[in-house]
């Protein structure tokens, strides 16, 4: 049972960048399923989530906008769409499931976490 986040890497400021989250052993759209960053020095901030019961989506304002969450459900996994890429969105980027969209930007009721991928946006 795990989640493997892969697709970070090195992108130009104003590029994109489609990172992935991948279940095995369990049913990820059963699931609340969301991104996370921490940045050198910050909290881990959650990003964006989409809800297992209706998939409503949430961003917060800080990439509201500029990154789309979204899920593949034959493939048993979640993308994060990121465009319009800035210096500051540099950061290791995890992706999480369980809870709800309430819990999770507290990191409440998570069940699996992804180890992260990296993310450098650099001219």
């Amino acid at each position: 049972v795990q989640l493997q986040a892969s697709g970070g890497g090195l992108v130009q400021p104003g590029g994109s960048l489609r990172p992935s989250c991948a279940a095995s052993g369990f049913t990820l759209d059963y699931h609340t399923t969301g991104w996370f960053r921490q940045a050198p020095g910050k909290e881990r901030e959650l990003l964006s989530c989409i809800s297992s019961s209706d998939g409503s989506t949430y961003y917060a304002n800080s990439v509201k906008g500029r990154f789309t969450i979204s899920r593949d459900n034959g493939k048993n996994t979640v993308y994060l769409q990121m465009n319009s890429l800035k210096p500051e969105d540099t950061a290791v980027y995890y992706c999480a499931a369980g809870g709800s969209a309430i819990t999770m930007p507290t990191m409440s009721g998570i069940d699996y976490w992804g180890k992260g991928t990296l993310v450098t946006v650099s001219s």
